[in-house]
């Protein structure tokens, strides 16, 4: 034998050929009826025999079936070190509300089930590759999710687990979907912050930053291994993930003060056992998802994410939860109304003015302390059920007088001296202490069908006295995000330009995230002076003038695809009116307006470079092309199989044209 055979298959040991070729089986019998033997499907009996085949109690199996589901991945030894990786935090230490879930479960007479889709990182995947798969991984999970849920017929009600960018939003798609199933969602937390050092949204920047030499490589080093100071949990910030488990607890999915807590802690871990509690009523009430999903629950999310200061990316997600649950989809003009109508209350990374970090938001009282402001303020639909069982009312009664309320509001203040009102704002203070509402839309002759900028997030030194942001500069183009972050690194942006990366949507690479860029703004000296335009998309923990979602996309023949190095563009944002305006004025050193701008870009051609990125896997081309004909980014991105099937049908009797064309020249159609 080889070496490397030697080396590969090992030494012989004797025990490894005592294989048994048969054995008795589980000790028992099924608990079977002559009614089951003549009316149940085969596979209902079947599963039962699977059961005791994985040592279930045969006493046992009667009990309702409830299916967990969760993103978790790696492998965790029973101490918690590491057998195998994950691939972030936050689906590290999901396992364990699983676990806590499934024993309460079993406690309270059920038959738990376990099963598995694993999620992605888009802080790993930044600036690579990887991330053309981030957004269109949402779509797909959602699909084996409900493939799964629909694969144990026998299960009464469901469990998601998940914390992140993109499991959590895929997990929800997936429950909204199932209207006749009660459901809940219990969010995985957020990982706390180190006693000394950085963030993980700013330990993003450590490359460009070393590049502009504002950091040492040992401090890189130091810092970077500090960061995530916690084994499990999303990010210390408000980013996407931080967003989308506020947005699930204001939709009424998970229970009240779910959202954000510290993961692996006992609250965190009882929080578990409260959802499954709550799931296991839900069911006994007969109250599925479409009680709690309707189109008041849609509006209160939208409400308590424009409180918050919520990530951009839940307006891709909101409205595709609308869609699975088959609800009004809201529109551009519902999230701008939304947001000039409610204040935002919350002082957390990254919009500030403060920068908490999100496990504050948690002790001073979350989602529920937010949602009191909002009641006073008469913004909320309180009528809405929840997964409590109870009135979103009834549920914020409760909590006002809770003692939960009162400790963890008073542990803040014991352990971090911050007072919790500073950190959660009644609308008086919030606007004393200057914070703006979460969005505004521009449009323009560059962005014809809209864009969107996270407007509380530009950096108020840049602004001018009167609430305006205006910035009107000259254009440097990119067509790839390596492009742009190289530019960055090299030195080649100065103060005053403004970044345009075209062809990033998701024709072009599956709508990436563009964080790498917008981090590395945020954080060097000069960063706060530069703009960035683009048809991509942004991390939730984005600052700055940073305007994304541009459409129509440049692939799609946009007009940010027919911009070039040296164009003259003016952005105005109006932070107070959530007002915006994004037009091409000017080449070289002639000025004109935005209507012979817009006549100026119909007859370009588009920029010479632009193309779909060439690493785009054909899987994120088939996402883009399906995501398109259903309404594209503004819908949410969803698959509309009516609308799929209907452009599938007139495209193939227009190829049949095209044969019988080509064949005979008879111009009729077959």
């Amino acid at each position: 034998m080889s070496e490397q055979l030697t080396y590969i298959m090992g030494a012989d040991r004797e025990e490894l050929y005592r294989v048994q070729s048969n054995a008795p089986g589980p000790s028992g019998s099924l608990p079977l009826t002559p009614d089951m033997l003549l009316n149940s499907p085969s596979g209902d009996l079947f599963g039962l025999t699977q059961n005791v085949g994985m040592g279930w109690n045969p006493g046992e199996l009667l009990g309702k079936q409830v299916l967990i589901l969760s993103t978790q991945g790696g492998i965790r030894a029973e101490d918690g070190t590491p057998i195998a990786l994950g691939y972030h935090t936050g689906h590290w230490e999901v396992g364990l509300l699983m676990r806590a879930a499934a024993e309460e479960i079993r406690e309270k007479g059920g038959v738990p089930f376990a099963g598995f889709v694993s999620d992605p990182c888009d802080g790993r995947s930044q600036g690579t590759t990887g991330m053309f798969d981030s957004f269109p991984y949402r779509n797909d999970a959602a699909i084996v999710y409900r493939r799964l849920i629909r694969s144990l017929p026998t299960r009464k009600a469901v469990i998601g687990v998940a914390t992140c960018d993109k499991g959590l939003p895929a997990t929800m798609l997936a429950l909204a979907a199932m209207h006749d199933l009660p459901c809940i969602i219990i969010p995985g937390g957020v990982t706390l912050p180190p006693t000394n050092g950085e963030d993980a949204a700013k330990i993003q920047t450590i490359g460009a930053r070393y590049a502009q030499n504002e950091l040492s490589l040992e401090d890189a080093a130091d810092l970077g291994c500090r960061a995530c100071a916690t084994p499990g949990g999303g990010c210390q910030f408000l980013g996407t993930a931080a967003t989308s488990q506020v947005v699930a607890e204001a939709l009424g999915m998970s229970l009240p003060h779910s959202a954000l807590a510290p993961s692996g802690q006992p609250i965190w871990e009882e929080m578990a056992r409260q959802s499954a509690r709550a799931v296991i009523t839900m069911e006994s009430k007969g109250l599925r998802m479409r009680d709690i999903l309707t189109d008041a629950a849609i509006k209160n999310a939208m409400v308590v994410h424009a409180a918050f200061g919520g990530s951009t990316n839940l307006l891709l997600h909101i409205p595709a939860i609308a869609h699975a649950a088959k609800l009004n989809i809201p529109t551009v003009q519902d999230w701008s109304r939304i947001n000039r109508e409610v204040p935002r209350l919350v002082s957390v990374l990254p919009n500030g003015p403060v920068h908490h970090p999100t496990v504050r938001a948690f002790m001073a009282g979350g989602v529920p302390e937010v949602m009191l402001h909002l009641r006073r303020f008469g913004v909320l639909e309180e009528s809405v059920l929840t997964v409590t069982g109870e009135k979103l009312g009834t549920v914020l009664d409760w909590w006002e007088s809770s003692e939960r309320r009162a400790e963890i509001r008073n542990r803040l203040k014991q352990t971090d001296g911050v007072d919790p009102d500073d950190v959660i704002m009644n609308p008086d203070r919030a606007k004393a202490r200057g914070l703006t509402s979460t969005v505004t839309f521009p449009t323009g002759n560059i962005a014809p069908e809209g864009s969107v900028i996270k407007s509380t997030a530009i950096d108020p030194a840049v602004v001018d006295e009167d609430g305006v942001y205006r910035h009107t500069g000259k254009a440097k183009v990119f067509t790839s995000e390596k492009a742009a972050i190289s530019a960055i690194k090299k030195g080649e942006i100065e103060a005053g330009d403004i970044m345009v990366v075209m062809g990033r949507g998701p024709s072009g690479s599956g709508m990436e995230e563009t964080y790498q860029l917008t981090s590395a703004l945020k954080h060097l000296s000069f960063g706060k002076y530069v703009s960035l335009i683009t048809d991509a998309r942004f991390s939730g923990v984005s600052t700055g003038a940073c305007i994304g979602h541009i459409g129509p996309e440049a692939l799609a023949d946009g007009p940010v695809g027919k911009l070039r190095t040296g164009d003259v563009i003016e952005i105005i944002v109006d932070r107070n009116k959530l007002e915006g305006s994004l037009h091409f004025i000017g080449e070289e050193n002639r000025i004109f307006t935005p209507g012979e701008g817009a006549k100026i870009l119909a007859e370009r051609e588009r920029h010479p470079d632009l193309e779909p990125d060439p690493d785009l896997p054909d899987d994120t081309r088939l996402w883009a092309a399906l995501q398109s004909v259903s309404g594209g980014t503004w819908k949410g991105s969803v698959y509309d199989v009516d609308q799929i099937i209907k452009v599938l049908e007139v495209g193939k009797k227009a190829l049949q044209f095209e044969a019988v064309q080509g064949d005979t020249g008879n111009l009729t159609v077959k």
